[in-house]
């Protein structure tokens, strides 16, 4: 039974899911290999994001120099650049997966539609509510982390690391920031799922319990405010303008594809772009479950870890009687 899959599901990748070989014991070399090679290599949504984080710095970012003093106008230049990213990826995606159903029900994790109407969103239904939090509250956080950044490194108060001087760590950080990224929301999502937190905060990014490619960023704005808080690890860990984009864009533009209700985009039968990820997905049907992701083992530490199958899902419902008191 232990390898028998949940059911409900209209897809789910193979069962049981695992955290990286970086975390376990003894340490098997081809496996991390071969761990960073699938994350990363050959085409992947992080290394996408790399791209875009350079295309960013070289065509729409005013120099470091500019933004040693607030003004309006590169302010407004770095707001209107995320708006436009946040609703290329999350637009692009929603008008794929679910206006022109592109790949029907293919990869697809749940198999019901998202809401139209529904009492618990702001205006009155499931996507309007989304783009509204994330593009009113969402959009204005990435920016405002981004101009306190880029203040910050022109006035010397944030510490900036140069190709020139540290090209080995100049690209190492492109690979520890989702690392980092891991072990900070791990301990900010339990934070979030503190009744108080949640019943005030954390339940708006919850009306989703299926969710869409507008869910991932569409939260209260306090959980905006400490979730791309990440961020601020530059403030002691040196970095390059370039990594600060990459690091925003890593929290706000994968927030949109991990989110997407799918596990990625089928070519030919083939997955041949993850996105959509089940460990996530299931949080968001279990609530009290998978908290982190699987690239820090946070989880099956402290005993929240769906790994999807029957078994798992059986101790998770325990587990949930008995945080709920029943």
């Amino acid at each position: 039974m232990s390898d028998d899959p949940v059911k409900g599901w209209n897809h789910h990748p193979a069962v049981p899911l695992t955290v990286s070989p970086f975390f376990t014991w003894p340490l098997r070399p081809l496996e991390m290999l071969r761990w960073v090679w699938n994350s990363w290599f050959l085409i992947s949504e992080k290394l996408i994001l790399v791209g875009i984080a350079f295309a960013s710095f070289y065509w729409f970012q005013p120099p470091l120099e500019e933004t040693r003093t607030l003004a309006v106008g590169w302010i407004a230049e770095l707001y209107i650049r995320n708006l436009c990213l946040m609703t290329l990826v999350a637009g692009g995606l929603h008008l794929y997966f679910y206006t022109f159903t592109a790949q029907g029900q293919k990869l697809k994790y749940d198999p019901r539609p998202l809401m139209v109407n529904g009492k618990q969103f702001t205006l009155g239904g499931q996507i309007r509510d989304n783009m509204f939090w994330t593009l009113g509250s969402g959009v204005f956080f990435w920016t405002a982390y981004e101009v306190l950044m880029f203040w910050a490194m022109a006035n010397g108060y944030a510490p900036v690391l140069t190709w020139a001087a540290h090209p080995v760590w100049f690209v190492a950080l492109f690979f520890l920031i989702p690392v980092w990224e891991s072990f900070y929301f791990y301990w900010i999502h339990r934070l979030l799922h503190v009744p108080v937190l949640y019943r005030h905060v954390h339940a708006l990014h919850h009306r989703n319990i299926n969710v869409g490619p507008w869910s991932g960023l569409s939260m209260h704005p306090v959980e905006h405010a400490i979730f791309l808080g990440s961020v601020l690890i530059h403030w002691v860990v040196a970095a390059h303008p370039v990594h600060i984009l990459y690091h925003m864009q890593y929290l706000t533009l994968t927030a949109a594809t991990t989110h997407c209700g799918f596990e990625g985009v089928a070519i030919r039968d083939e997955n041949r772009l993850k996105l959509g990820t089940f460990h996530h997905q299931m949080h968001h049907r279990y609530f009290e479950c998978n908290y982190g992701s699987l690239e820090v083992p946070w989880d099956k530490l402290f005993g929240s870890f769906h790994d999807g199958t029957a078994r798992a899902d059986a101790r998770m419902k325990e587990r949930r009687k008995r945080i709920m008191g029943g």
